[in-house]
């Protein structure tokens, strides 16, 4: 049996590492990139406002870099990965955290509206993986960590296309973490329930999200950091042996 203890950073240590998050201009992608750089790596903040993405990349200083993207275009998901690719030389450690939720009855529910959130939040996630995932699987070595969402688990009320999007990122990755693994590459989900980011806050504001507080057995929603420190666990050398996983940070509110 081989002996791994020894080897373990129990401090969650990422420095030297280079890590990519997608949607890391904001909400939880800036937290992971805010929280990984503190942790020593240093970070490729992709953003479809590549303003913003340079912006929260000077922030983060170190030498980390702002990246403009559309995760739904191939053509610049294979550009945005090259140029990180030419300023670091390789990628260690993937956050997909670039997703969009437009809700509403299903019954009502625009072409337009779900074919957005799929192609956001599903191809989007499959495209970075593609182009990173080649990279590491040359190197042999890398972490990759996709956003679902406890909508992977439950139907929620009025997350036809949300739902359906993030139930098929969990099977995307489990698929990913199945080819991969076995040459050096792990692939796991990471599933919040909602987090009090900017948007998250606003959305959730008042007796709706009184009423869904409720529901979770730990009385509260998530705070970005929270989700931050568990997308750090799974990028670090300490979740080795975790592969195909959906970790849910959602208070409870799936087991009932």
């Amino acid at each position: 049996m081989k002996d791994v203890s020894g080897s373990i950073d129990l401090d969650f240590g990422l420095t030297g590492s280079v890590a990519v998050i997608t949607g890391g201009a904001s909400g939880i992608g800036a937290s992971i990139a805010r929280t990984f750089a503190a942790k020593g790596a240093l970070v490729a903040v992709l953003d479809l406002d590549g303003s913003a993405a340079a912006a929260v990349a000077s922030e983060l200083g170190d030498g980390s870099l702002g990246v403009a993207c559309d995760v739904t275009v191939e053509s610049s998901v294979t550009a945005a990965v090259e140029q990180v690719m030419e300023r670091f030389g390789r990628i260690d450690v993937l956050v997909n955290s670039a997703g969009v939720a437009i809700l509403g009855p299903a019954e009502e529910l625009s072409v337009t509206a779900f074919d957005t959130t799929l192609a956001v939040n599903l191809r989007g996630t499959f495209l970075v993986c593609q182009a990173v995932g080649r990279h590491m699987l040359r190197a042999g070595r890398g972490k990759i960590v996709n956003l679902a969402s406890q909508a992977a688990t439950v139907a929620l009320d009025q997350h036809a296309a949300y739902c359906a999007s993030k139930f098929a990122v969990v099977g995307l990755s489990k698929v990913l973490a199945s080819e991969w693994a076995g040459r050096g590459v792990t692939v796991n989900t990471l599933s919040p329930t909602v987090v009090m980011t900017d948007l998250g806050r606003k959305a959730w504001a008042g007796p709706k999200g009184d009423a869904l507080k409720s529901q979770i057995p730990t009385g509260r929603f998530a705070e970005p950091e929270e989700i931050a420190a568990s997308a750090l666990f799974l990028a670090s050398n300490a979740s080795d042996m975790i592969n195909g996983a959906d970790l849910l940070v959602d208070g409870g509110y799936t087991i009932r």
